[in-house]
C-alpha cells in the first residue's frame, strides 16, 4: 500500500495535499480517482516493501516488543535500501491512518522504538478479549466518511474509500480478514455501524450510518477531531460538519443535565408533597 491519504476518499470535503508533494509517479488518488489495484501493488516494488514492513512492525505491536531500526532494516530487500526512508514513511503513514498507531523512539543509543496507540474511541487496549488486533483504528476513519457524506454512506462509497485503505470486497486482508464481513457483519454485530437498505430503493441498493455504539462512545466533534488531524488542520476547517458537531455536543449537554435537573425538588418544597402546578 502507498502513502494514501484519507482525503482522497473524502471528495470535496478534503483539498490540498498531505505533506510534501508526492513525486510524479506517485501522484495521491483523488475523489475521482480508482482505488489502488493489484497492477499498481505490483509494479510499484516501495509499495510491496513498505507494505512487508508494515505487517513486521504489527507483529511486534501485537507482543508488545520494541523494534530496532537494523531489524526494520532487515525486512527490506537488500536491492531498495536506499530506498528505506521513503519505505519507512509510506509505511507508517498508512498505519497511522489504517491503525491509529505512531512509531516513538525510546532508546537513541540503540534506536529502538515501540508502537503506541494515537487515535482510540473506547479506552486504551492493545488486544480486545480474543486476542484480534483492535479495530479501533479503521473504526474511526469509517466513522469519518458516514460523517463527511452527510451521516450516512453508501455502500458503493465505502468500497470506494476501503479500496484507498487496500481493503477490497472478496479480497481477504492479512490484518482485517474478509472485509465484507468486517464492515457488515462484525462491527454492525458490535453495534458500532448499521448497515440497512435504502429506503424504497429498486433495486435494492445499501448503506452505512453509526450504530448505537458509535454514538455512545464517541462523538460527532471527536470524530472530527481525528479528521482534522489526519489533515493537519483544525475541525472549522470543515464549516458544516463542524457547526453541526457543536450542535451535537449542545445536545449531549443537555441530555447529560436532564437528570441532575429532573431530581431537584421546586424550593420551598422539601419536605412536604409539592404543588402539582410545580412539577
Amino acid at each position: 500500500m502507498g502513502a494514501l491519504a484519507l482525503g482522497a476518499a473524502a471528495g470535496a470535503s478534503y483539498t490540498g495535499a498531505e505533506g510534501g508533494a508526492p513525486a510524479p509517479d506517485e501522484r495521491r488518488p483523488s475523489s475521482c480517482d480508482a482505488p489502488p489495484s493489484a497492477d499498481s501493488y505490483q509494479r510499484d516494488p516501495l509499495i510491496r516493501e513498505a507494505d512487508v514492513l508494515m505487517h513486521f512492525l504489527l507483529k511486534k505491536y501485537k507482543t508488545k516488543e520494541p523494534v530496532m531500526k537494523k531489524e526494520m532494516m532487515m525486512t527490506i530487500n537488500k536491492k531498495y535500501k536506499v530506498n528505506f526512508p521513503e519505505i519507512l514513511r509510506r509505511t507508517l503513514e498508512q498505519m497511522e491512518l489504517v491503525f491509529g498507531l505512531i512509531l516513538k523512539e525510546v532508546d537513541p543509543s540503540t534506536r529502538s522504538y515501540i508502537l503506541i496507540s494515537k487515535f482510540s474511541i473506547t479506552n486504551e487496549e492493545s488486544l480486545n478479549n480474543d486476542g484480534e488486533f483492535p479495530r479501533n483504528g479503521i473504526l474511526m476513519p469509517l466513522l469519518g466518511i458516514i460523517f463527511l457524506k452527510g451521516n450516512r454512506a453508501t455502500e458503493e462509497e465505502m468500497w470506494e474509500f476501503l479500496g484507498i485503505l487496500g481493503l477490497f470486497d472478496g479480497r481477504k486482508h492479512v490484518i482485517f480478514g474478509e472485509p465484507r464481513k468486517l464492515i457488515t457483519q462484525d462491527l454492525v454485530q458490535e453495534k458500532y455501524v448499521e448497515y440497512r437498505q435504502v429506503p424504497r430503493s429498486d433495486p435494492p441498493r445499501y448503506e452505512f450510518l453509526w450504530g448505537p455504539r458509535a454514538h455512545t462512545e464517541t462523538s460527532k466533534m471527536q470524530v472530527l477531531e481525528f479528521l482534522a488531524k489526519i489533515k493537519n488542520t483544525t475541525p472549522s476547517a470543515f464549516p458544516a460538519q463542524y457547526e453541526e458537531a457543536l450542535r451535537d455536543q449542545e445536545r449531549r449537554a443537555r441530555v447529560t443535565r436532564a437528570p441532575e435537573t429532573a431530581c431537584e425538588l421546586p424550593r420551598g418544597t422539601q419536605g412536604r408533597p409539592p404543588n402539582p402546578s410545580q412539577v
